[in-house]
This record gives structure tokens, sequence and C-alpha cells, in this order.
């Protein structure tokens, strides 16, 4: 039986300008394959716990405490709980409350000359880790973009000489993509 290949759009919520990226991966993905897949293509570290929000049903890591209600990532294949249209969300970062719109733009047949997960498209670089969510990542880039802002100098001590808010590389992100997951 030929593998299904869905094309997923990943948007990073309230965050001007937009951040995004365009994945193609197998349906049959576990969630917790899914979870690396959007940590490799938008550039996060995954130093932080995360959750699917599928039709109002929270997938994770399970927590051994059980104070987070979460069913295992683990047990659940991607082609399981959407198809072609289907519209869920996933969260990083409890602290900073990263949201991410996912959206399954298409489904189809996987190109057998083709090595999957693959990155396709997107824009703009990932907010550093721990930069204080979406409020933090707009002052941040106010005082990147300003040399007169106040905090310019210490902001750019801290993100570093090398951090470039409009830079997105889909050929790197498709190598860790296919490295990684």
């Amino acid at each position: 039986m030929p593998r299904q290949i869905f094309r997923l759009k990943i948007s990073l919520a309230g965050v001007r300008p937009p951040v995004w990226r365009r994945v193609l991966v197998p349906g049959g993905y576990t969630l917790d394959r899914l979870h690396r897949v959007v940590q490799h293509a938008m550039g996060w570290r995954d130093c932080h716990l995360h959750s699917f929000d599928i039709e109002g049903r929270q997938y994770g890591e399970p927590d051994p405490d059980g104070e987070l209600a979460l069913h295992d990532e683990l047990d659940v294949r991607l082609d399981a709980v959407v198809g072609k249209g289907s519209r869920f969300h996933y969260t990083y970062d409890f602290g900073d409350w990263w949201e991410h719109d996912l959206v399954v733009e298409d489904a189809f047949t996987a190109d057998p000359d083709e090595r999957y997960p693959s990155c396709v498209g997107g824009e703009r670089a990932c907010p550093p880790e721990d930069v204080g969510g979406p409020v933090g990542y707009q002052t941040l880039l106010a005082a990147l973009a300003d040399p007169g802002h106040p905090e310019h100098r210490s902001m750019r001590d801290w993100v570093g000489e090398g951090f470039d808010p409009a830079g997105f590389d889909a050929g790197r992100a498709g190598t860790l993509l296919r490295r990684f997951c």
C-alpha cells in the first residue's frame, strides 16, 4: 500500500511578521514524530514541554504525576486523527506559550523518489528560546531594529550577532528533518 503524505502548514500564532513552515510528512507518523518535525522545521531546541490539541483532545508526553491530562502521543498516528483540510494546534513551552496553528493543506501518495519528511517552504527565523513568548519577541524585534533603543545593545548581546529575524533556510530545515525525524 503506498504511503500517504500530508502537506502541513505550520504558523506561529501571535507573531508579526508571520513565521511559518510548509512540510511534507508521512501520515503514518505518530504525534511524537510530528513533534520532532515541528521542532526541527521551526528551529526550536526541544527543551520545554509541548502538547497537541486536536478536536479538543490533548496529546503529548504523559505526565507521571497525572497533573496534565494528556493522551500519549506515542500511541496516535497523524492519519488517525486528521485529514486533508484539518486544523489543529501545537503548543510549545508552557511558560512562553508558543502556539502553532497547523493546517493539513493536502494529502497525496508518496513519491518513491522523494525522502520524507521534508521542508518545502517557510518564512522568517524562529524566535529564540526563552525570549518571553510573542510579547517578548515583539520587544526583541523592536530593540534589534532600532540602534537607538535603550535595550538594543543588551538584546543584541543576548541573542547573538548571527541572529537574523528575517532569515530562514528551507534546505537546512529539510536536512535536519531527514536526519532527526
